[in-house]
Parts: structure tokens; C-alpha cells; sequence
């Protein structure tokens, strides 16, 4: 605790000798034994109420949340019928299948096929006028090669020879 060496404690002991005196010297350190007993008692007993504390706030903590799942439960089982449920989703089912029988008879599959040829064959507003592969054309030459317009790039100019230590002028 108070990380004392046993060169220490000799010395407090040589100094407690010749202060109290050797007759009254056990009578010091029983109760400087006592003391310390009562400080570690005392402080044994503010851990054990501090933990408590702490225990029965989390306590309270779980008592608020269990009440709030409570109150939920309470909440939505008032207005949660799964009789009710069941029956309101089997008239929408009934009734929305008598609205698919009103509606008009679907188009053929040759139908369908003109509609869609028809709209790919249609100019999109606002698009890009991007050609299809098979009107783009040759690809482009690649840079550098025999069939590039702009020819090969030159070689640069070979670096001037010196010799080493002198430079240029």
C-alpha cells in the first residue's frame, strides 16, 4: 500500500523507539494495529455499500426497461386481432381477384413482340444517338502501329557524351 522497503520500516522503528520509549512501544503498535484494522473495515464496508448501489440501480434500469416492454405489449395487443387480420386480408384477396376479372383480356404473345420491336425501333428523346455494334465500324489503330494516320512518334535525340568531371557549357 504504501510501498515501503524494509530499510524503511527498520528506520520508523529504530525513531518510534527512541520517541515513545521501549515501555510504551507495544502499547503504540496495538493500537496503530487497531487503527488500521478499523480504516480497512470501514473501507470494506463503503466497497459493499457502493457495489449495492450500483447493483440496485441497474436493478432499476431492468425494472424500467421490463415495465416499457410491458406498456408495449400492452399497447399493441389492444388493437392486434388475428382473427380480424385473417378476414380482412381474405375479402382484399376475394375482392381484388373479381377486379383482375373486370379488367380487360391481356394482349397475345405476337402482340407483345410488335409492341416491343415497335418501341425499340423508336428515337428515345433525350438519349445519346450511340450507334450498334454491328454499324460502328472498324475499331480505331492503335497508337504507334503501321495503320495510325499520325505515323510513329519519333525516337528523342540522343543524350550528348561527356566525360566524366567536366560539364557542359
Amino acid at each position: 500500500m504504501f510501498d515501503m522497503s524494509w530499510g524503511e520500516v527498520m528506520l520508523i522503528g529504530g525513531v518510534a523507539l527512541i520517541v515513545i520509549g521501549p515501555k510504551d512501544l507495544p502499547k503504540a503498535l496495538r493500537t496503530v494495529g487497531r487503527v488500521t484494522t478499523k480504516l480497512r473495515r470501514m473501507a470494506g464496508e463503503f466497497q459493499m455499500q457502493f457495489n449495492e448501489a450500483v447493483r440496485e440501480a441497474e436493478l432499476d434500469e431492468v425494472r424500467r426497461e421490463v415495465d416499457g416492454i410491458r406498456d408495449t405489449v400492452r399497447k399493441t395487443s389492444s388493437g392486434f386481432n388475428p382473427v380480424q387480420t385473417i378476414r380482412d386480408e381474405l375479402k382484399g384477396a376475394v375482392e381484388g381477384r373479381t377486379e383482375r376479372a373486370a379488367s380487360p383480356a391481356p394482349e397475345t404473345l405476337a402482340e407483345a413482340t410488335a409492341r416491343l420491336k415497335a418501341a425499340e425501333a423508336a428515337p428515345v428523346r433525350g438519349s445519346y444517338d450511340v450507334p450498334r455494334p454491328e454499324e460502328a465500324g472498324p475499331p480505331p489503330p492503335v497508337p504507334g502501329s503501321a495503320e495510325d494516320p499520325f505515323g510513329t512518334p519519333p525516337d528523342p535525340a540522343p543524350a550528348a557524351e561527356t566525360k566524366p568531371g567536366t560539364a557542359e557549357r
